[in-house]
This record gives C-alpha cells, structure tokens and sequence, in this order.
C-alpha cells in the first residue's frame, strides 16, 4: 500500500506566459517544478493564421497553448520527480483572471471553429485586454443609476479587466461570433472543464473566478437580467450563455478523464479541484489558513488577500467573496497596480542597467528621500480610489538630486499605498493581524521590505517557497482529493503541506525611521486626497 509520504499533489499555475507544474508530496516536499512557455505566448500584435494587425490594447491567447504546455511541464516534472505516476493523488489549477473566452457547448473553443478563426473577437481575451473602455463605463454607469446592490462588494467599480466588460465587447464589434458563442467563461473554468469533461450543464464554475471579476455573489447570483438589459437590450439574455454549477476552490470538480489522463501521463480518475485565480492561490501556498493574514503578492503589480470571517463593505476593494479563496471564508482582495514594474520604469528611465548601483545609493538616504516625494499611480490606482485614470508624478526635485532619489521615493509611496488599504480595512472592521510577502519582489528586494515595516510600523513575514501560487494549487488538489489524502480541514492541509518550506523570514520595523514616516504617511494621504479631487 502506499504510504501517505508518497502520494504527491500536482499544482498546475497558468501565468501569463507559461505554465509551471509542480509535484508536492503530502508532508510539503516539493518534488519537482517545470516551467514550460507557451508557444504563442501573449498575442498582442497580430491574429494567427490571418496575420491581422490587432488593435492597441487588445491581448489574446491560443487556447491550444494552455493544454499542449501544461502536458508537457507535467510530464517532464513527473520524469524529474522519479515518482510512479499512480502516486498522484489531486489536482490543482491556479490561472490568471481575467482571461475568458467563447466557447461552442462541446467545450471547443470558438476561435478554433474554421469559421471564427479570422475573427479577433472570438479568441480568449488575456487579464491584460484593455479594449473594452467604453463598456466598462457603460456597466458601472448603469449600475450606479440603478443603485445596484451587489456594486458596494467591488467598492463602488467594476474593473476594465473584468468579465462581462470583456463579454459586452464581443456583442457590440462582433455580434455574430456573440451570436455563435454557446458558453462564455473563464480561462481557469475552461481549463478544469477540459480535465474532467462533462455536458456544458454541469461544467464547474470556479466562486473565486465568478465572483471576483463576474459580479456573481453566493447569496444574490449574478446580476439581473433587467440590468443587463439596461446595459444594452442585446445583453438581456447573456446568462443564458454561462451554464454550469458553483465550485469553490479546494472542493472537487470532477475527475480527470482517460483522454487528459492520457495526455498528461497520469491515471484516469485524480480527482481536480475547481478553479482559483493565480494570486489568491499564493494565500494557501504560504500557509494563511486562517483569517486576519493579508497576504501580499508582490510583482510587476501586488495583490493582496484577506480571509475574514465577516463580511464588511469597504470601500475601495476590489471584490468581497464569500468561499473566493478558502471554503469557509469571506475573501477579501485589494490591490496596487504598479509595484515592481514601476521601479523597473525608473531604472530604464535614469539608464541603470541593474538595481546594484540605485539600491545601494538609495538604501543610504534618510526616510523621506530628502525630500522627493511620489504619488505611486503610473498604472492608475487599484485599491482604494478604483481609478485607472490616475496618474504619477515626483515633487520635489531640485539639481541636487539623483536616481536613487527617485528609487527611494517610489518604494516609500508604495509603502504608503499599503498602509492606505491596511488602515482601510481596518478602519471597517476588518481585521488585519499579520503581513505575509510572497512573490518574487519580496525576495529580491529586501530594502522594499525594509520601508514597507519601517512606514506600517509592524513585522512583515517573507515566506521562504518562491512557487506559492503553484504549491497553493497543489495544496487546493490535495484537498479535493480528501477520500485519497486524509485531509479533514484546509487547515490540516495547508499546515501539513507548507511546513517543509521552512520558517518565514521575519522583517521587524526600525524605531526611528518608523517615526519619521509617520508625517511623511500623512503628506502622502493629503496629496492623493488633492489630486483624486482634480
């Protein structure tokens, strides 16, 4: 028989570019990673097949992409792993979102109906699609004029991201692949459809997915057929297009079918979870199974994740979900929307070619950048202003200021940018007890670490793994495959498969800089305050 320290979880973590696959064994051992990049990767510039310039802000994918390389990255990781293929026990799937697409009810996706392959609007929009502007502020316009309920769980604003901006795009430039298209949904729902097949009817919808960037709500359901009829008569009946039952992340979606088995080298009958989004699976992944943890996924952009067991309405989140993150769970998500990818913005401007030289120069300057100061909205604002109109901008430049004035005073506004949202949240009565860093950024970037407890005022744990999202996924398979785990609670799983991570690196605030920051929060404060109002 086989012993519980040989059965493995496999997380798959769909990115933007790649996939990874990674075996875990039960006790937390991670096995083996592979990473495998797609081969259309981002298609921003022209249409396969057809070479058709695509429009600015547009960003697609290949469906095909997302199969062909998960096969690959699990096959090569169960041949690094030296593991039977039979000691799989789970399947997880984190994926990014919101990236969504038609499909025809068999499951095809309708940019591969011969028909449809020349139309862009009939291929999967990638999170980063931008193209839907106007009917993204068409549906928060109609929302707000009908007072919808469900519209204070977003903060007051649907994001040009989300789901059915992407959607109401399709039916006013493209009606006849609107027309053609039987089933819409998300790219991670597809994905897990695929693996463990089923009617459209009963396809698994992931409440992460739907309810963070689809308005759907457990309690309310989607919003009404009499509003999206206000949106656009067309619209009325969209619904009818998105069969399929609610999964929360952790619970079983089914099991994978003898045709998937075979492409990924596993047996037939693993049991696969539902559907999370990427980020929100990095809160399993660092051991947060609890609730009062924000775990701060930090990149090119951050995410942040709350379980709470209350529901509060707070202004300025990104979305409010009851079972989003963890079954049990009101999940709780805020975000900035430009974190890494801002420093990376001011190295190419000032022409560094690493960090080395900025990081050392800039680690020597006073709280307070000796007076520069930034306002951190170079991709709008997220979390609390829901703004992608904002923008950026220094003060205080004088002749004798460098670079590293520059670097130093972009971490601290992002600093500040955090505290806005842990003050936020617990200004309405949400508890924030602990500050958990994942991500590449927290990693690579200590000094950032450094001023962001230097500016709360409070300790922020690194959690050691650098694959959470992944490890998250594998964690949520492990769980919905309790009968062949053991696993009882999310809490059993997350702590029984974290705790080969090692312990989190703890990054404590310094007396006198938190001191210094104190004013220098409040300056930040007062002029977002001013420049919102503009």
């Amino acid at each position: 028989m086989t012993s519980v320290t040989s059965k493995a979880a496999l997380g798959l973590d769909f990115g933007t570019l790649s996939v990874r696959a990674l075996l875990v064994r039960l006790d937390g051992v991670e096995l083996a990673e592979k990473t495998v990049e797609y081969p259309h990767g981002q298609i921003l510039d022209q249409l396969p097949g057809t070479g058709e310039s695509l429009p600015p802000d547009f960003a697609l994918q290949h469906p095909q992409d997302w199969l062909e390389s998960a096969a690959l990255a699990t096959r090569s990781a169960l041949q690094q792993a030296e593991i039977a293929p039979e000691e799989v026990v789970g399947i997880g799937v984190d994926f990014t979102s919101c990236s969504m697409l038609p499909a025809k009810s068999d499951g095809t996706p309708l940019c591969l109906v011969p028909e449809f392959a020349g139309e862009k609007y009939a291929w999967p929009k990638l999170w980063k699609h931008h193209a839907a502007k106007s009917q993204t502020d068409r549906i928060n316009e109609v929302a707000r004029e009908r007072s919808e309920d469900w519209l204070r769980r977003y903060g007051g604003v649907i994001g040009l991201e989300w789901f059915f901006p992407k959607v109401l795009e399709t039916l006013q430039n493209a009606k006849s692949a609107y027309d053609a298209t039987e089933v819409w949904l998300e790219a991670g729902d597809w994905l897990v459809w695929q693996l463990v097949g089923g009617e459209a009817d009963s396809l698994p919808r992931s409440t992460c997915q739907a309810g963070y960037k689809a308005m759907w709500n457990a309690e309310s359901d989607y919003p009404s057929p009499e509003y999206f009829a206000a949106v656009d008569p067309e619209f009325e009946n969209v619904l009818d297009k998105m069969p399929g039952r609610m999964c929360a992340p952790g619970t079983c979606a089914g099991e994978l079918t003898a045709e998937q088995a075979d492409r990924l080298g596993l047996p037939a009958g693993i049991p696969v979870s539902a559907a999370i989004i990427d980020a929100h699976a990095a809160v399993p992944g660092v051991g947060a199974a609890d609730a009062e943890a924000l775990v701060m996924v930090m990149g090119t952009s951050s995410c942040h994740m709350l379980n709470a067991k209350q529901e509060k309405f707070v202004p300025g989140v990104a979305g409010i979900v009851k079972d989003g993150i963890l079954p049990g769970f009101y999940g709780y998500e805020t975000g900035q929307a430009a974190v890494g990818d801002a420093f990376d913005w001011i190295r190419r401007l000032v022409g560094h070619r690493d960090y080395q030289n900025l990081a050392e120069k800039s680690r020597a300057l006073p709280p307070g950048a000796e007076g520069v100061a930034c306002m951190d909205w170079f991709n709008g604002c997220r979390t609390p202003l829901m703004d992608g109109h904002l923008t950026g901008q220094f003060t205080g430049l004088t002749l004798n200021h460098g670079p590293e004035h520059l670097y130093r005073a972009a971490m601290e506004a992002s600093a500040y940018g955090l505290r806005w949202i842990v003050d936020l949240l617990r200004e309405h009565d949400v508890p924030v007890t602990r500050l958990i860093a994942s991500g590449g950024l927290p990693h690579h970037n200590r000094d950032m670490v450094q001023i962001y407890a230097n500016v709360l005022g409070e300790t922020i744990e690194i959690h050691p793994s650098r694959q959470g999202p992944a490890l998250g996924a594998a964690i949520l398979g492990a769980l919905a495959a309790s009968d062949r785990t053991g696993f009882s609670s999310v809490q059993e799983a997350v702590e029984a498969m974290t705790s080969a991570a090692g312990t989190n690196i703890l990054v404590e605030p310094e007396a006198e800089p938190t001191k210094q920051y104190i004013p220098l929060y409040q300056q930040y404060r007062e002029e977002a305050e001013r420049l919102s109002q503009k």
